[in-house]
C-alpha cells in the first residue's frame, strides 16, 4: 500500500476517495508469477488486474505461428476492462512478462462499480482509449522503424515499469515479443553493447547510459507517453 492507503496502481490513485470506496471491498491482491498467462484471446477472463508492479505483455499470434507484442502493462494500466465493459471477451493473449503483484476484481463486480460511479467509468473508458494508441504506435512502429529504434523503445518502456535498469530478459524473449528473427536482436543488442549503451549477459540485459538509450530509440516512446498523458491527465514516470 502507498501513503494513501491504496495499492500503488496508477488508475487506483487516482480516483476520488468516494469512488475508490466503492471499489475497495471488492479487490483482491495476487502474486502475478512469470509466464503466467492471464488473459487468452477469444476466452472470457474472470478478472480485470490492476498491476502493482512487474509488467504484463498483450500479444497476438498469426495463422502462421508468429507473436508479436502490441503492448506491455504495468502500474499505469489495467488489463482486462476493455473485455469487461464490452463483449466480456479478450481480444488478445496477455501474459506476466516480469513478474508482481495485482490488485483484482471480479468482472461481475466491475461491472457493478462502473454502473454506479461515472468517473470510474470515465476513467476506464479513457484508459482503453490510451491502450489503444499504445497498440497503434506499436504497430506504426514495427512497420517502419528499424530493429534497433524497436529495440530501445522496447527496452525505455520495460525499464519504466520495473524501476530498474537490470532486466531479466533472453533474446529468445525479445525476438517473440518484436515479432524479429533471434540473430536480429543478438546483432543489435552487441551494437548497442559496444557503444557502451547496454550490458548485455546471458538473460540479462542491463541499460548502462539510459540517454543514450532514449536517443536510439524512434519517436514512438514519446509518443506513447504523450497519449497516456493526454487521456489521462497525469505523465507516468519512471523512478530514478
Amino acid at each position: 500500500m502507498t501513503a494513501s492507503g491504496r495499492p500503488p496502481n496508477q488508475l487506483l490513485q487516482m480516483l476520488d476517495a468516494a469512488e475508490f470506496s466503492l471499489l475497495r471491498p471488492h479487490l483482491a491482491t495476487v502474486e502475478m508469477v512469470r509466464k503466467s498467462v492471464l488473459a487468452e484471446a477469444g476466452a472470457a477472463p474472470r478478472y480485470v488486474y490492476f498491476p502493482h508492479g512487474g509488467s504484463v505483455s498483450i500479444t497476438v499470434s498469426l495463422s502462421e505461428g508468429q507473436t508479436i507484442e502490441v503492448a506491455m502493462l504495468g502500474r499505469d494500466s489495467a488489463l482486462g476492462c476493455g473485455a469487461a465493459l464490452a463483449d466480456g471477451i479478450a481480444p488478445a493473449d496477455a501474459a506476466v512478462l516480469f513478474p508482481g503483484s495485482a490488485s483484482v476484481i471480479e468482472i461481475p463486480a466491475f461491472r457493478l462499480v462502473a454502473a454506479a460511479s461515472a468517473q470510474f467509468r470515465g476513467l476506464m473508458i479513457r484508459h482503453e482509449q490510451a491502450l489503444l494508441a499504445h497498440a497503434q504506435q506499436s504497430v506504426l512502429c514495427n512497420a517502419l522503424h528499424p530493429v534497433e529504434a524497436r529495440l530501445a523503445r522496447w527496452l525505455l518502456r520495460a525499464r519504466d515499469l520495473s524501476d530498474s535498469k537490470l532486466l531479466p530478459l533472453t533474446q529468445e524473449t525479445l525476438a517473440q515479443m518484436m515479432g524479429v528473427r533471434r540473430n536480429a536482436i543478438s546483432l543489435v543488442a552487441n551494437a548497442l553493447q559496444r557503444a557502451g549503451i547496454i550490458h548485455y549477459t546471458r538473460g540479462q540485459i542491463e541499460i548502462v547510459d539510459l540517454a543514450a538509450l532514449e536517443a536510439t530509440s524512434c519517436d514512438c516512446y514519446g509518443a506513447v507517453k504523450a497519449h497516456h498523458a493526454r487521456l489521462l491527465g497525469e505523465r507516468f514516470d519512471a523512478a530514478p
